[in-house]
């Protein structure tokens, strides 16, 4: 598929993704009349609006996988690792650099874990998370930059037992795909620039994406999977 970068925004950039996805040429999803074969997963919060397109088109289910960055202990937007579910990814050549200890990086994964758990109950509202055990796991952010986040995010996914695990993201580092495509079954990245620095300088409008954003996207998902059928998927 030709890219032509910025993407307007990330409305605009899951189109492309699902519409590659959905084209059948990257990989083959058993989708044709099985609602429950594959599932969507957005990384929160920047791959909901990303990943609720790639849901809508596909006709399959949308479900969110909370990752933290775990921040160094004095500047907190300096990431030493990431973590989902129980699975931190850590930076251990930076944090013997820094000399940040154990203590503290136990300190920080209680924190972030308590938060996910936070947010993990007010995306939800309720509803337990989509099984996985068997079905396709189509993991979505709006790019990779150094892929921490999304690393975390698959080993995570990877021990809930789905039968394939899949990345796909509108655009990101060559560093970050390469790092990511050992770990899963496929990835699709519709754009993998040469310079890369992050992944907001990919995008016209980056606006940061809210909570309401994400519980808004989720229940709008819920509700056009009861009224189109998984046969229109790729039409």
């Amino acid at each position: 598929m030709n890219v032509h970068l910025p993407f307007a925004d990330r409305v605009a950039a899951g189109r492309l993704l699902a519409r590659e996805l959905a084209s059948g040429k990257t990989l083959s999803l058993p989708i044709d009349s099985q609602r429950d074969a594959a599932v969507v997963l957005a990384l929160t919060r920047g791959g909901v609006p990303v990943g609720f397109q790639v849901a809508d088109r596909l006709r399959i289910p949308l479900d969110i996988v909370v990752v933290r960055k775990l921040g160094v202990p004095w500047q907190p937007e300096l990431a030493m690792g990431a973590i989902a579910g129980e699975s931190p990814i850590l930076d251990d050549g930076m944090i013997r650099q820094l000399g940040i200890s154990a203590a503290d990086i136990e300190e920080i994964i209680a924190r972030e874990q308590a938060e996910m758990r936070r947010r993990e109950e007010l995306y939800r509202g309720g509803i337990p998370a989509l099984a996985l055990h068997g079905r396709s796991a189509i993991l979505v952010d709006d790019g990779l930059a150094t892929g921490s986040t999304m690393l975390a995010a698959v080993r995570h996914v990877r021990g809930l037992d789905p039968a394939r695990t899949i990345i796909g993201v509108p655009v990101g580092s060559k560093d970050a795909c390469d790092r990511l495509r050992g770990e899963v079954d496929d990835l699709v990245c519709l754009a993998v620039p040469d310079l890369f620095f992050a992944v907001g300088e990919w995008y016209r409008d980056f606006a940061q994406v809210s909570d309401a954003e994400v519980k808004h996207l989720l229940t709008e998902s819920r509700q056009q999977l009861r009224k189109h059928p998984a046969s229109s998927a790729t039409a």
